[in-house]
């Protein structure tokens, strides 16, 4: 998705239309790929397919060319290009046989190329999956299928990382060139009007490829999807309404990846953020994360969240469980609050600088402020003795301790983020910093942005 917006936003005079696949039961990369499309054309032609694109939607593929022949040939849409983005599950080979035993198609389309793109983080890992016989590997079959190959993410391995990950696609695919990139950022030539098909080399690596007749590709059962959908319809929804809480939401997603990440090949998600007016989208391949929030909810538009997950051993009653107990209820803010070290009324100490400490009480648990990450909240505001009231940025004793059991060899925040951070002063609700340049709110920031990897 990330190379189809790249492709999109692009400069260049194509009208192209977009063919989204979703192995799961709802689509979540249309809408991420929706506004990049009004800008690369005037019309906006998105199509999506739910399901298996090479087994059980295969009809609605075809289906789906037939129209946009038809508009085509009664002059009421004009192409240069369909892109088709299948699922990282899809085997290619029936996909493009598509576009080589269907007449209509045929006359309508040209098969251009088959654009693998490669992620160099997890690429041997699925490339090493023993499969039971019978049942295909994927990752070796997209390999050997394409006309070009796209080593992503090559800012996540080392140098001699690419050169063994290179010669094992060579050794899969040696006709393919294979172009180095980081996030899709790739020549949008390298990848429409390449020309790159040849069927006698396709017919070499799946001698049934222009057999309609041939057995339907066997994937791995193990291998499933669960998807949470909050515009479900009511018989069909199993996630609650409502907003969530960021931190809660976020608590989540890092257990998933410190848990399960072996075992999750794909998770992304649309969140409606409490509080916050944009939309909260995130993605993960294995333990690679990627997060922040992007454009707004429209006027009119439902703040309805969506979550597709893609593994082994999913369960779905879990996922859907703690993303409910995410949302950001009462109850639910509640129980966050009280896993906070001091309540209301308790004597704490704050610093207010470098070794400036000063007393005061606790007045107020879980304070939303402006100069807070979107989304966050501070754990505390504080009364001190001398009638200042400021907010505690976070719960730990470079911030915030107990006024009478402090203990030197008390635990401390992680350093790179709390060490010299003063609290912050609430003056007429005017939150600012004291005494530090370095503040807290700047290294949650850090910590909360969009990073390609987090841990």
């Amino acid at each position: 998705t990330t190379l189809l917006n790249h492709i999109l936003t692009a400069t260049h005079d194509k009208k192209v239309a977009i063919i989204e696949n979703e192995f799961g039961d709802i689509a979540i990369d249309d809408k991420l790929i929706a506004k990049n499309s009004k800008l690369s054309s005037e019309e906006e032609i998105i199509e999506v397919l739910n399901g298996c694109i090479c087994c059980s939607v295969r009809k609605d593929l075809v289906a789906i060319l037939q129209k946009l022949a038809s508009r085509t040939k009664a002059g009421q849409l004009s192409l240069d290009a369909i892109l088709i983005e299948t699922t990282g599950m899809a085997d290619p080979a029936p996909v493009a046989q598509t576009f080589l035993v269907h007449d209509e198609i045929k006359a309508f389309a040209r098969l251009d190329g088959i654009v693998t793109v490669v992620d160099a983080k997890h690429i041997e890992r699925h490339l090493d999956a023993t499969k039971p016989e019978g049942i295909v590997n994927e990752a070796v079959v997209q390999a050997a299928f394409a006309d070009r190959l796209l080593l992503n993410k090559i800012d996540l391995v080392s140098v001699e990382d690419l050169a063994r990950i290179e010669a094992r696609l060579r050794g899969i695919n040696a006709f393919a060139p294979i172009q180095r990139c980081t996030r899709g950022d790739i020549s949008v030539d390298q990848v429409l009007g390449i020309r790159g098909f040849d069927l006698q080399r396709a017919l070499q690596v799946k001698p049934q490829l222009l057999d309609p007749n041939n057995a339907p590709t066997q994937h791995d059962k193990s291998v499933t999807s669960v998807s949470l959908d909050q515009g479900a319809p009511r018989h069909l929804r199993t996630v609650q309404k409502g907003d969530y809480d960021l931190e809660l939401a976020q608590t989540f997603l890092q257990y998933l990846l410190d848990t399960a990440g072996e075992d999750i090949f794909r998770m992304k998600g649309v969140l409606a953020i409490a509080n916050v007016q944009q939309k909260f989208v995130y993605h993960a391949v294995h333990m690679t994360f990627d997060s922040g929030f992007e454009e707004p909810w429209q006027p009119g538009e439902p703040r309805e969240s969506k979550m597709v997950f893609i593994g082994k051993n999913l369960d779905e009653e879990f996922l859907t469980t703690t993303f409910n107990n995410c949302l950001a209820t009462p109850e639910n803010l509640q129980r966050k609050a009280s896993t906070l070290r001091f309540t209301i009324g308790d004597i704490v100490e704050c610093r207010m600088g470098y070794s400036v400490w000063s007393a005061g009480t606790v007045v107020g648990l879980m304070i939303r402020d402006g100069g807070m990450p979107q989304g966050m909240d501070a754990p505390y505001q504080v009364r001190l003795d001398d009638g200042r009231l400021v907010v505690a940025k976070s719960d730990c004793d470079s911030v915030i301790r107990g006024a009478y059991d402090y203990d030197e060899d008390d635990d401390y925040c992680d350093e790179d983020d709390y060490d010299d951070q003063p609290a912050v002063e609430n003056d007429a609700g005017d939150f600012r910093q004291i005494d530090n340049n370095r503040g807290h709110y700047h290294q949650e920031e850090k910590r909360h942005k969009t990073s390609h990897q987090k841990h």
